[in-house]
């Protein structure tokens, strides 16, 4: 396992107990609707990068930006982490954290659209890339 993928797991595993408000808000209402379907990963190591939410069986991926993210520089990072994994397949969906606070309703019905769009498209959701450099194929076994 290379050195990246290593530190995104240990790092993941620190983020799981330090989530934010937003993101414990929006965990709580994902565990209580997920289906066998669509099962959801919270702090979710993908390559290089952990997401804060992902949902294997989709491809799918979500984020939730507080207000660091609206600074040119975490707005470069949020543009190259986004391009990596969508070049692996995933869909990024990214939303802030007063959508969680103030329009947590609207917020899930457009994760569930999401899920179930790409559910639905073939070959769309086949198994996520396990290799740890975003674009490159996995090695031979």
């Amino acid at each position: 396992m290379r050195e990246k993928t290593k530190r995104s797991r240990r790092f993941a595993s620190k983020l799981r107990v330090t989530m934010t408000e937003a993101e414990v808000i929006l965990w709580s209402q994902l565990k209580k609707r997920a289906q066998r379907s669509a099962l959801f990963r919270r702090q979710h190591p993908i390559g290089p990068y952990v997401a804060d939410f992902a949902c294997i069986a989709a491809k799918l991926v979500f984020e939730i930006d507080g207000a660091t993210h609206s600074e040119d520089e975490e707005i470069a990072h949020d543009l190259s982490r986004t391009a990596c994994m969508e070049r692996d397949g995933w869909m990024v969906l990214r939303f802030t954290n007063d959508d969680v606070y103030r329009r947590l309703g609207p917020t899930l019905d457009a994760i569930w659209n999401a899920v179930d769009f790409r559910l639905r498209q073939d070959g769309a959701a086949g198994p996520p890339s396990v290799w740890p450099l975003c674009g490159q194929p996995p090695p031979p076994r």
